[in-house]
């Protein structure tokens, strides 16, 4: 049986076409990952199927679903139970002023139709087995950015919808979580179909079925997975695998900066309220040093670039600036960009805003978003409408504007596809080295840390 028949799908603006005719199907048991660029498109295929597409862009095609035509408000009465889809960003698809719990007890008596107390027991027994057990209690914005993806991921499967849309879920998850969140879906799929949207080739592999690969709106490359991603025959694809951190260059240690002492800290504890997460960091970050943060989902590598640009105060210990300068020049790039941006104007006006409060010189701008693989155009649009990858850059754009003197970079590089990954993160190294601002890199992968950073600190007891 067909879930879900997509024939010549389109998405545009009033006069720009977004993403070409697209067609595909999914019957039961059938995995599909629609793989490409950050910008590409494919988020907006999701969002057109389930027909939440943001105010300004339109769909074209035709699009069936468990075997029948389906409009708007047909599809309206399949979400969660029959239709489900994990969106982009957590933030988007969690109630802020809600626990993790309630918020996922909620969604098991009012989706699923569990009893109550039956409800919050299903709640329980899935947080503790995405290892969230003493999480459950905590808001999304009290959530480190991995965590909140895994309440995301558990709220969008506990319908039990048959057929799910997943757009890249396993973004800020530390490798072990990955896995387990990619079993997740597999399993899903055995009695329904899941359409998943990624950056990530290992997810790809991982997940196997069919392969479709999307380049700037056109789909470029599909077929089974094993022959695409082992065999790939378009170019941008043997350049989308080709570019996996793994196969990046390696750094030049030779390189590695000798600059004067920025911060330090001593003995410093930290943490979130009553929770330590980290302690006896005892750290000395020079000018022009890149310098690497790992560890598994909330050990606390967000709470330490808090501390250090004095947003959070650290349990005990000492830090010390050994530079007087502006407040606005220690920067801080968010891990989830949406929560950074306002989405109350454009692009254009919020970037005018800084240039105006700032006095910066806009002759600065053109040549730092080509440099960001960002188009003049992306100014005209607001932050619901575009992707997280180019709302990311976006972010990282304001920020080095301000010239930072550090820049603490939480996950920039999670929404990118690896292409464009490899040219930000050596962006950022290039930037450090040429303005003498220290970079604090955040990363789950291993590699991109082995391959741009000249330290790293390895939080989590590991």
């Amino acid at each position: 049986m067909s879930l879900l028949k997509v024939t010549n799908l389109s998405v545009s603006t009033a006069d720009t076409g977004l993403l070409e005719p697209i067609s595909f199907s999914l019957d039961v048991g059938e995995r599909l990952c629609i793989l490409g660029q950050t910008g590409s498109g494919k988020s907006l295929l999701a969002q057109a199927i389930m027909g939440n597409l943001p105010d300004g862009l339109s769909s074209g095609g035709e699009l069936a679903l468990f075997g029948a035509k389906a409009t708007r408000a047909s599809r309206r009465k399949l979400w969660g139970r029959r239709l489900s889809m994990l969106p982009q960003e957590p933030w988007n698809a969690l109630n802020p002023l809600m626990s993790a719990r309630n918020q996922l007890a909620e969604t098991y008596h009012r989706v699923r139709g569990d009893e109550a107390e039956a409800a919050r027991q299903s709640a329980d027994y899935t947080l503790a087995l995405q290892g969230l057990s003493s999480s459950g209690h905590k808001r999304v914005d009290q959530l480190s950015g991995g965590m909140a993806q895994r309440v995301a991921i558990a709220c969008a499967m506990a319908g039990g919808a048959p057929l799910l849309l997943a757009d890249e879920p396993t973004k800020g998850l530390d490798v072990n979580r990955r896995d387990q969140v990619v079993q997740q879906l597999i399993a899903q799929a055995e009695n329904g179909a899941l359409l998943c949207i990624t950056h990530d080739v290992a997810v790809a592999r991982q997940i196997g079925g069919r392969v479709m690969v999307v380049k700037e709106g056109k789909l470029v490359e599909s077929g089974l997975s094993d022959t695409v991603l082992n065999a790939p025959s378009h170019p941008y694809t043997r350049e989308l695998i080709a570019a996996d951190p793994a196969s990046w260059p390696e750094r030049n240690a030779e390189s590695s900066p000798g600059g004067a002492i920025l911060l330090e800290t001593e003995a410093l504890t930290i943490g979130r309220g009553s929770q330590m997460l980290a302690n006896n960091l005892s750290l000395r970050i020079r000018r022009g040093e890149v310098l690497g943060v790992v560890g598994d989902s909330g050990c606390g590598k967000s709470t330490l670039g808090d501390t250090l640009l004095c947003l959070e105060k650290p349990h005990t210990g000492r830090l010390k600036r050994h530079v007087s300068t502006a407040p606005h020049r220690w920067q801080k790039l968010y891990q989830d960009p949406t929560a950074a941006v306002s989405h109350a104007a454009t692009l254009g006006t919020l970037l005018e805003d800084l240039v105006k409060r700032h006095k910066i010189e806009r002759r600065r701008i053109a040549p730092l978003m080509a440099r960001l693989g960002l188009a003049s155009t992306l100014l005209e649009r607001r932050a619901e409408s575009v992707s997280g990858g180019e709302l990311q850059r976006f972010c990282l754009l304001r920020a080095l504007l301000l010239d930072p003197v550090f820049l603490f970079a939480d996950e920039p590089t999670s929404r990118l596809d690896p292409i464009t990954a490899q040219s930000v993160s050596q962006l950022l190294v290039e930037i450090a080295r040429e303005t003498d601002c220290a970079v604090m890199l955040v990363s789950h992968d291993p590699h991109l840390i082995a391959k741009r950073c000249d330290r790293v600190i390895q939080l989590g007891g590991r």
